[in-house]
């Protein structure tokens, strides 16, 4: 199997990082995998096998006016175009929404069979509406579009009929990886302290400064307990202002990204996940995977495929609610006997979402796709 896939950049994020999970495990298996980026690879976060083929095409800047935009899609197109002929691959996957529509548009003409992946819950997807108009006019001549959870394949069906799709979960390959930047937890937080741990890029999206604020309402109850927010993002800044305006910054810390996640997933005793919305968070479940148990608010998508409400972790609803969110975490805090009885079913989603099983998945969709074209 020749397999080519095209992403916007391999910078640190959840497609982003199951874009490196598949190529790795493919080429694993024998098979030859190209990963080809729209930015450079000098941004690159996460580390592909060596065996794995890199292009960069360097076409990922701003356009700064709809013009240049036009423009700079226009030779991404035909970048596109040449990398599919120069490669000649069995099957081409095309990784959230705008790249995937690209891919579509580049392989008009060509005979390749293009699989249009998305990465988030569509419904709340960053795309504009010029990109989900040419998604759904595009989409119908994809080969396959994959997505992440049933409640996704519905909102396709409505919203963008006429295409083939299919449900493929992430992931979770065990144990993890380890990467740079190595940052020891007993770096950030004391070796008695207990930990609530979330993890993400430092954007509205996540919710983060709910979480703070949640935790800022329990914060003296529970005196044992810090928070750890791992990663990165624009938002850094305001969230380190509400810390300090909450009299948080010895209880709350913002260490940055790390690549040891193994560390940090063994370390904490709660893994919390506040974000609005979500398409199928491989945080989430990494965190379970290594016994933590978990907290989620009941976003449309993703938390609710993986968290088994009651059994491996709680969902908490309303989404966005603060005091319902604290009052969920103090309900695991208080109760360790809890905890360790979440964190043994937790770590079944190793099974449940292991990368075997998700290979077997894909496996069966390239074989129909290939079939369909003899």
């Amino acid at each position: 199997m020749k397999i080519l896939i095209l992403i916007h950049s391999l910078r640190a994020g959840g497609a982003e990082r199951v874009t490196a999970n598949l190529a790795n495990a493919w080429v694993e298996r024998g098979w030859t995998v190209t990963v080809v980026t729209l930015s450079q690879e000098n941004q690159d976060f996460y580390i592909l096998h060596p065996i794995v083929r890199r292009v960069a095409l360097d076409l990922a800047s701003d356009s700064g006016n709809v013009f240049k935009a036009m423009w700079a899609n226009l030779s991404r197109l035909a970048a596109l175009r040449g990398v599919l002929r120069d490669e000649n691959p069995d099957v081409v996957l095309g990784m959230m929404a705008t790249t995937a529509v690209l891919t579509i548009l580049a392989n008009v003409g060509l005979p390749y069979k293009v699989l249009a992946c998305e990465h988030a819950y569509p419904a709340r997807s960053a795309a504009g509406t010029m990109w989900h108009r040419l998604r759904r006019y595009s989409y119908l001549y994809a080969a396959r579009v994959v997505v992440l959870t049933d409640k996704s394949r519905e909102w396709m069906q409505a919203h963008v009929s006429g295409c083939r799709l299919t449900v493929i979960p992430n992931a979770v390959p065990f144990p993890l990886p380890v990467s740079e930047p190595i940052l020891p937890p007993e770096r950030v937080v004391l070796g008695h302290r207990r930990i609530v741990l979330a993890v993400g890029r430092f954007t509205k999206v996540k919710g983060f400064d709910l979480l703070i604020k949640a935790f800022a309402g329990i914060a003296i109850a529970y005196a044992d307990w810090d928070l750890v927010i791992l990663g990165e993002g624009p938002e850094r800044s305001d969230l380190e202002a509400q810390v300090e305006a909450l009299g948080l910054g010895h209880r709350v810390k913002l260490p940055g990204r790390a690549g040891n996640m193994p560390d940090w997933y063994a370390r904490a005793d709660l893994f919390v996940m506040s974000s609005h919305f979500e398409g199928f968070p491989l945080v989430l479940v990494e965190a379970m995977a290594h016994g933590c148990p978990a907290v989620s608010f009941d976003c449309d998508t993703g938390p609710r495929d993986i968290i088994r409400d009651e059994m491996d972790g709680r969902l908490v609803r309303p989404v966005s609610d603060t005091g319902a969110l604290a009052t969920a975490l103090t309900q695991l805090m208080d109760d360790e006997t809890l905890r360790k009885r979440m964190a043994e079913q937790a770590i079944k989603v190793q099974e449940r979402f292991s990368m075997t099983r998700i290979l077997d998945m894909w496996d069966r969709v390239f074989m129909e796709v290939i079939s369909e074209s003899s």
